[in-house]
């Protein structure tokens, strides 16, 4: 296997990770199908350690529902793709994607956006992608392994074939590489889903309604029907605004779409 090409920070990141994750692993492989799918393997294979496990390239990254991530295959450095798998035993596991979108986001730009439930938006445009998987049964008393993927696009790439146009970190921050990024997102991170197994998702409630995307946009969902986004509810739920009345939306139940004053919804990725 051909060793990383970039300079990852891995003992610093390990040092700064270890008072909250004891024993953490972090690990850079320069090619891997998917940080995702392979710690879900180590899980199931009874491997439940923290870990953090960074790709310079992935040949079958995942998005949301399935779909493949489309920087899977870059050159090394043009995204940061990595994953960090722990046991969590939280109260409620609502809004979980959300604490990690407000994290990310928090710990890169002030200009960030967030589009429920699982990306990161600047301009229009989708920055970020966040994956939450969970291997076991797992109860309020005895931990869950969770594997929280995340893939921030970091260097200028094509628009073609997205449904919403990319954009990349170095427009925001010039000059950042794939490993700056992970040293500015990976404390924040941990600290934020520690925070929501003890807590939950209402105390960052507000603070993911200051970058929410869809508060008073018209959106649509897959099923057909539409509204006005509202905000969300204290457990990370959608409010949408219908002819209904107020319908509060879980993310495995529908896409969002923002729709134009026009009428024809908008191209968006969920």
């Amino acid at each position: 296997m051909s060793a990383p090409v970039l300079p990852w920070p891995v003992e610093a990141l390990r040092a700064q990770l270890a008072p909250l994750l004891p024993g953490v692993r972090v690990q850079v492989a320069a090619e891997i199908d998917s940080t995702n799918s392979e710690l879900m393997r180590r899980a199931r294979a009874g491997d439940d350690a923290p870990t953090l496990l960074v790709a310079e390239t992935q040949t079958a990254g995942r998005g949301r529902l399935g779909r493949d991530w489309h920087r899977s295959g870059a050159q090394p450095g043009g995204a940061l793709a990595f994953s960090l798998g722990l046991p969590l035993a939280p109260r409620d596991w609502s809004g979980l994607s959300l604490a990690v979108g407000v994290a990310v986001a928090e710990s890169l730009h002030d200009e960030i956006g967030l589009k429920w439930p699982n990306d990161l938006w600047w301009r229009g445009r989708k920055l970020a992608g966040i994956l939450v998987e969970t291997a076991g049964a797992g109860t309020t008393d005895v931990p869950r392994y969770v594997v929280i993927g995340i893939g921030i696009n970091i260097a200028p790439m094509a628009g073609e074939g997205f449904s919403t146009p990319p954009c990349w970190l170095d427009e925001l921050l010039p000059g950042i590489d794939a490993p700056g990024a992970l040293s500015r997102v990976a404390l924040p991170l941990v600290r934020t889903v520690r925070a929501f197994e003890q807590q939950g998702f209402a105390p960052l409630a507000a603070r993911f309604a200051a970058r929410d995307v869809l508060a008073g946009q018209v959106v649509r969902l897959s099923d057909g029907d539409e509204g006005v986004g509202r905000g969300v509810g204290p457990g990370g739920e959608l409010q949408v605004q219908t002819d209904g009345g107020l319908r509060s939306v879980h993310s495995a139940e529908v896409s969002v779409r923002p729709v134009p004053a026009g009428g024809a919804p908008q191209g968006a990725s969920s």
